[in-house]
């Protein structure tokens, strides 16, 4: 897909900004925060015990189901990597806001929820393989053919949130923006054919298309620039992602990722 400079700058950034404003709300408990470290060679908070920082509350990755039991695509893949490295697991639900400040003060050993390998978090901390590949998604009615690439929002209408990075996406292309408050209400706008498209994350376009198979949506386009999203831990811990590295390959090549992903989001997003 050929694309402006400008274009390429702006889904860049829209890319980035996709874990930075990663919803948190109440956390839960601490993990291994008054444990003694581990001496192990991994450097675990707890011997034998890999802890894991995640929100809780960020459908479909790491949420509490209708029994209240911590579920998701990130809860499974960290289950998979620990039990890989023949470690328990214990999940800290954290704020997002002090999911970070958790993870450097040794609360925890990894974060699993999405965590996008920005370059500024390049410089700070180690990360592992990335187990989640998003892109931006053009999305437009079922049967829609007039609208195939970024160029042909060009005088279309884009139903975009005010705040998001989408809109400076949408309007780079062209379009003009319809306000909506959030997803829910741009799928509702191009079911009415009140708005011609709209752009979002692709892994919230296929959670949406796996929860609702029959919903008349579909990808027009995406973003030939990826977000990579891995396990992150403290440069001291670089023995740890090593291991968790060693653990994705192994899971890579016996096809439980490729299941994991296709169970929540009907597609293969693990690159």
């Amino acid at each position: 897909m050929r694309r402006t400079p400008a274009l390429l700058a702006t889904a860049t950034a829209a890319l980035t900004a996709l874990a930075l404003t990663a919803c948190g709300t109440d956390g839960g408990t601490s993990g291994g925060a008054d444990a003694a470290e581990g001496t192990g060679e991994l450097n675990l908070v707890s011997d034998g015990t890999l802890t894991v920082a995640t929100e809780g509350t960020y459908r479909p990755f790491t949420y509490h189901d209708a029994s209240g039991e911590l579920v998701g695509y990130d809860v499974e893949v960290a289950e998979a990597v620990a039990d890989e490295l023949g470690l328990e697991i214990e999940f800290a639900e954290t704020q997002w806001d002090a999911i970070f400040a958790g993870l450097d003060a040794g609360r925890f050993d990894t974060i699993a929820n999405q965590v996008s390998m920005t370059p500024e978090r390049l410089e700070s901390y180690e990360f592992s393989q990335p187990y989640t590949v998003s892109r931006g998604a053009v999305v437009v009615a079922e049967g829609d053919t007039s609208i195939t690439s970024f160029e042909d929002l060009d005088g279309k209408v884009a139903a975009q949130s005010l705040t998001s990075n989408w809109r400076a996406l949408a309007e780079e292309s062209g379009a003009e923006i319809e306000a909506v408050e959030g997803w829910a209400q741009s799928v509702e706008l191009l079911g009415t054919g009140r708005v011609d498209a709209t752009i979002n994350d692709s892994l919230t376009v296929l959670d949406h298309q796996a929860e609702h198979p029959d919903a008349p949506i579909e990808i027009a386009a995406e973003t030939e620039e990826t977000s990579e999203m891995g396990f992150v831990v403290t440069p001291e811990r670089a023995a740890l992602v090593a291991e968790i590295d060693t653990a994705l390959d192994t899971l890579r090549e016996d096809g439980t990722l490729t299941e994991l992903s296709e169970k929540y989001f009907g597609a293969d997003v693990t690159s």
